[in-house]
């Protein structure tokens, strides 16, 4: 039976996704986040408004999307309530969270360098999407401005890196979803994706019918690089 309820958060569950950016310094921030979709080579975020992020993505106009999977837990979790910002912001302080200018280091991540962005990829996440800053949304813009706390960017993917061991054998430009084991966030907890549960009618689409503009340019961007 099903009764009205008023959940905090409406975290059902989404992919863990640690957003690589260059602070004003030419430092490297690092952030973790769980808002996320993709469509085609576009991607939307959400993320807070007054966050170093999204301050970052904003200046420099681009970032780098790294996708963890299931190994690099205890690494995500390490990032958990540590801020680029500082001071920290008035509404992070009440969640118990800290300034950390080092945050590769503090969570035992390695930097490298991107081949289109300067915003860092992360060497031990099997996904890498060089990403730019297309569009920004804010979250409850109709209640007045100083309510915002939120926003979403929508981001043109421009590069895909992948990791050979998640990689389809017979075709290098497809995922194998039995490969690869992203870590998810569902209500603030960590988990994996189980075992294929149905054969998916829409499997039988060819992927290459999904290819737009976007994803074409990304692959003349790597032929000429």
């Amino acid at each position: 039976m099903h009764h009205i309820s008023n959940p905090s958060i409406l975290y059902f569950g989404t992919p863990v996704v640690l957003v690589g950016t260059t602070n004003d310094d030419d430092t490297f921030n690092l952030a973790p986040i769980s808002s996320v979709f993709w469509l085609g080579y576009r991607c939307m975020i959400g993320i807070a408004a007054h966050s170093k992020t999204t301050e970052n993505i904003l200046r420099t106009k681009e970032c780098v999307l790294n996708l963890p999977s299931v190994d690099q837990v205890g690494a995500v979790d390490r990032l958990a309530l540590l801020t680029g910002s500082n001071p920290v912001p008035a509404g992070k302080v009440l969640k118990g969270y800290e300034h950390e200018a080092d945050k590769f280091g503090r969570a035992g991540l390695t930097p490298i360098a991107s081949t289109i962005v300067k915003a860092p990829r992360v060497l031990e996440c099997p996904v890498h999407l060089e990403a730019a800053f297309v569009a920004i949304h804010p979250f409850a813009a109709e209640t007045g401005i100083g309510n915002i706390r939120s926003v979403t960017l929508e981001l043109k993917i421009l590069r895909v890196h992948l990791d050979e061991s998640i990689v389809s054998d017979e075709n290098p430009n497809h995922v194998d979803p039995d490969k690869w084991r992203p870590l998810m966030m569902s209500f603030q907890q960590f988990y994996g994706l189980g075992a294929q549960v149905h054969p998916s009618k829409l499997a039988s689409v060819p992927e290459q019918l999904y290819r737009t503009n976007d994803t074409e340019s990304a692959l003349a961007a790597g032929m000429v690089s």
